[in-house]
């Protein structure tokens, strides 16, 4: 049982552990794709040979290099990942081979056009709704032509059965996260919020699948069994919080801190770092392209109208993990979850008659004190 600690660390230190295996498998000549987005389908990128890798940043170390050629009032995820981008200061962004980015918004959409002069960038168009044929249309379209791109730059054949195999390993590896986070689900929970977030953060940067599985399914083995034999890292009383909104990470943990130093516990994100994108495996049984298109078009991000999608699943996730509490966390200048946010507070309060709260942040820490008080008065409220 000794080793569990270790094995979140491991998943925690994935990010920057990763780069010289990036470096390795550059050396030994792998192709590397960045992607910005679970809007890109992972499985068409595996199936051409290559590694995909997530360029978001979540730290303000190089906002102010980005901010040279970047609006000041624009979302810190697209300031920070820009400007990790031109600093050469992301191994990741430097080893890439390609960047796939996806029109989820404006402000990526315009900061592509800056990526595009120093990278080799490959944008999809990402239709307005997920909602009928001239959307499913348009996204198989776009999964075509990323898998004709892909060929072309790494001169390769991705052939149906390829495809095929990717969608087996991703949906196994979808099993295992699914099996992890859900974890939350129990009272108390065996893991805390920022365990669970840092796993499912770390999941990304490991790019032997298989390996990732076993240690997923390790992961939860030994977690249970800890948790049978009386090990308590939750309180019995405390309050269970769904985190939804924007990506999380790194310079975010504060409001995950601030719940659960505040008598709280993060059992579930809904986001993009969370389930958003797991819950839901591509069929298996169908044509692979088709079953991609279906899958990735109905991810409930804010960028579709209408976001159902959103609705369904929060409205499943309250009930599963007996939720106490919602945290909507925006980040500043996220317009289109920001408008959000009042359909899903009207939602969570008279639909599902759970407490709501809205916290809109940015990369820095100057607001701890203030999310703090905020939190744990909410808490207290519960």
């Amino acid at each position: 049982m000794n080793n569990l600690p270790e094995i979140f660390d491991d998943f925690s230190e994935s990010r920057k552990n990763g780069f010289i295996t990036i470096k390795n498998l550059k050396d030994e000549g792998s192709k590397v794709v960045g992607t910005f987005c679970t809007f890109t389908p992972w499985e068409v990128i595996h199936a051409a040979g290559a590694i995909g890798v997530s360029l978001c940043a979540k730290s303000d170390e190089t906002i102010p290099d980005a901010e040279k050629h970047l609006p000041r009032n624009l979302c810190p995820l697209i300031k920070s990942s820009y400007g990790f981008a031109i600093t050469d200061k992301c191994p990741y962004f430097y080893f890439s081979d390609l960047i796939v980015g996806e029109t989820t918004c404006d402000g990526k959409k315009k900061m592509y056009e800056y990526l595009g002069e120093i990278k080799n960038v490959h944008v999809m168009q990402l239709p307005q709704t997920s909602k009928g044929e001239d959307a499913y249309t348009v996204w198989k379209n776009e999964i075509v032509k990323l898998k004709e791109k892909l060929e072309k730059e790494f001169n390769v054949e991705i052939t149906e059965q390829d495809l095929k195999d990717s969608i087996k390993l991703r949906n196994r590896e979808r099993k295992a996260l699914v099996d992890f986070y859900e974890l939350g689900k129990m009272c108390p929970p065996p893991i805390t919020g920022l365990e669970l977030l840092r796993v499912l953060s770390g999941a990304s940067f490991k790019w032997d699948k298989e390996q990732e599985i076993k240690e997923l399914e390790t992961l939860v083995r030994e977690t249970k069994e800890q948790y049978e034999q009386g090990e308590r890292k939750v309180l019995p009383n405390a309050k269970r919080i769904l985190i939804t909104g924007c990506p999380m990470g790194d310079a975010t943990e504060k409001i995950i801190r601030a719940v659960e130093e505040n008598g709280g516990v993060v059992v579930c994100y809904e986001n993009c770092t969370g389930v958003k994108e797991t819950c839901r495996l591509v069929d298996e049984t169908v044509d692979p392209i088709d079953a991609l298109v279906d899958k990735y078009l109905n991810i409930g991000c804010s960028c579709m109208s209408p976001n159902d999608n959103r609705i369904n699943l929060m409205s499943e996730l309250i009930d599963d993990y007996k939720v106490d509490g919602v945290i909507d966390v925006i980040l500043q200048a996220c317009h289109t979850y920001s408008v959000e946010t009042y359909s899903i507070k009207k939602f969570v309060n008279e639909e599902k008659n759970v407490p709501f709260m809205s916290i809109e942040t940015d990369y820095s820490q100057t607001d701890v004190g203030q999310i703090n008080t905020r939190i744990s008065a909410f808490i207290e409220m519960l």
